[in-house]
C-alpha cells in the first residue's frame, strides 16, 4: 500500500539534537577533545569581556563554529551562518538549540576579531597539543619542516612605488585605474598601500609573482601533527630562518633529533645550526648540496627525505586548490599569524567529509583555528568487526 505524504509542517519536535547525531559520528570524538580545552580557557575568555553591557556571542560557540568552518571547508562566514541556521549537526556541535536564532555574519565577524585579538588561538593550539602529548601521539625526535606562500588580500594595483605621490584621476578615487605595463616592479622600490607587510613572491620558476606572506610548519612525524607554525615576509632566506625558528621552539633533550625537509632548505646556515643543536638533517640534496657523509649515504638520502618531507608537502601543496577564502585577510604579520594558525596550514583532501581514511580523519584545510586539523587527526577510527579499519 502506498504511503501518504503528510507534509513537513510540524509545530513541535520531541527528538533531541543529541539523539539525532549518531554515536559514531567523528564530530563526537572532536567534541571530546575540544571541550576540556574550552573549559581550561574559560578564565581567559572572562578577561576579554566587560562585566556589563549587551551580551556577546559566547566565545565557546565562536571557536566551535570556526572549527566547523575548518572541518567542512565552509568558504565564508556568511555561508557558515547559513549552514548554522538549517544544519542540525552544526547546531549540535556549536551548542545552539533547534530554535535558537543565528546571528548576522557581520556580528559573528566582529565578535571573532575581538576574541582572536587576545592570545586565544595560541592557547587553544597549545591545549590540543598537550592532549596529543598525553596520548603519546607526538614524536619528540623526528620532525619535518615545510613552507608555502599565503596570498595576501591586496591587489596588484595597490603595489606602488614608495616615492610616488598618490595618483589616479578616475571617477572612483577609492579604486583608481592603474596601468603598470612595462614598469619594473620589485620589493626594493614598491610597497602595497593596503598591506605594507606583503611582498611580491612566486612559488617557482615560471610562476606569476603575487603579494604574499611566507609560512612554515613543523610536523611531528609519528602522526603528522603540526607542533609549531610561523609567518613572515618572503625573502631569499625566509624558509631557512623560519626552519631555525621552528626548531628552536622544541625543548632540549638528551638524544639526537632528525629534521626532514626539501632541497630548498639545503643551506649551510640551517645545516650548521641543526648540527650545533644535536639535530641530524635529512634534507633533499640539490646540485650543490651542503650535506656531507655525516648525514646519510647519497644513495639513501632521497628515500629518507621522501618519507619525512612528504607529509609536509602534502599538507602545504594542496593549499593551491583552496578557495579564495584561503587568502589572508588584513594587513600585518601579527594579525596574519592568527590567520595562519587558522587559515591555510592544512589542506583538505575531502572538503565536505569528516569520514575516516587510513585510521584517522581526512586532513582538512584550516580556516579559523589552527588546532582544528590537529585535533581532527587525534581521533582514531574504531576497527570494524572484520578487523579492517
Amino acid at each position: 500500500m502506498r504511503g501518504a505524504e503528510p507534509g513537513q509542517r510540524v509545530m513541535f519536535s520531541y527528538v533531541d539534537l543529541e539523539q539525532r547525531v549518531p554515536a559514531d559520528r567523528p564530530l563526537r570524538a572532536i567534541e571530546a577533545l575540544v571541550e576540556p580545552v574550552l573549559r581550561e580557557l574559560s578564565p581567559r575568555f572572562a578577561a576579554l569581556y566587560a562585566e556589563s553591557g549587551r551580551p556577546s556571542i559566547p566565545p565557546e560557540q565562536l571557536l566551535r563554529a570556526l572549527l566547523l568552518q575548518v572541518l567542512y571547508t565552509v568558504r565564508s562566514e556568511r555561508q557558515l551562518m547559513e549552514q548554522l541556521d538549517y544544519n542540525l549537526l552544526f547546531r549540535w556541535f556549536v551548542g545552539l538549540g533547534k530554535d535558537a536564532p543565528v546571528g548576522h555574519p557581520t556580528t559573528f565577524t566582529k565578535n571573532r576579531d575581538r576574541l582572536l585579538a587576545g592570545p586565544i588561538a595560541e592557547a587553544f593550539f597549545a591545549g590540543v597539543l598537550r592532549q596529543a602529548g598525553s596520548r603519546a601521539l607526538l614524536s619528540h625526535e623526528h620532525f619535518t619542516v615545510d613552507r608555502t606562500l599565503l596570498e595576501a588580500w591586496a591587489s596588484q594595483k595597490s603595489f606602488r612605488p614608495t616615492d610616488a605621490p598618490p595618483s589616479g584621476d578616475d571617477e572612483d578615487p577609492g579604486n583608481p585605474t592603474v596601468s603598470f605595463r612595462g614598469q619594473r616592479r620589485s620589493n626594493a622600490t614598491h610597497r602595497s598601500v593596503t598591506d605594507p607587510d606583503a611582498r611580491l613572491a612566486k612559488k617557482g620558476a615560471g610562476k606569476e609573482a603575487k603579494l604574499s606572506y611566507q609560512a612554515s610548519v613543523l610536523l611531528a612525524n609519528r602522526h603528522g601533527l603540526i607542533v609549531a607554525t610561523t609567518v613572515s615576509a618572503p625573502s631569499g632566506t625566509a624558509e631557512v630562518d623560519q626552519a631555525i625558528e621552528l626548531c628552536a621552539t622544541q625543548p632540549p633533550r638528551a638524544g639526537r633529533r632528525t629534521l626532514g625537509a626539501d632541497m630548498g632548505h639545503d643551506q649551510r646556515s640551517l645545516i650548521t645550526g641543526l648540527r650545533g643543536w644535536g639535530w641530524t638533517p635529512h634534507i633533499a640534496d640539490g646540485p650543490t648540496s651542503m650535506l656531507d657523509g655525516r648525514t646519510t649515504p647519497r644513495g639513501l638520502r632521497g628515500e629518507s627525505t621522501t618519507t619525512q618531507a612528504g607529509g609536509g608537502e602534502l599538507r602545504l601543496g594542496q593549499d593551491r586548490r583552496a578557495p579564495p577564502q584561503a587568502a589572508t585577510s588584513g594587513p600585518g604579520a601579527g594579525r596574519l599569524d592568527l590567520h595562519f594558525h587558522d587559515g591555510g596550514v592544512q589542506s583538505g583532501a575531502a572538503p565536505h567529509s569528516d569520514r575516516c581514511r587510513g585510521g584517522h580523519l581526512s586532513p582538512v584545510r584550516s580556516a579559523a583555528v589552527g588546532v582544528a586539523g590537529t585535533g581532527a587527526r587525534l581521533r582514531r577510527c574504531q576497527p570494524r568487526k572484520n578487523g579492517s579499519r
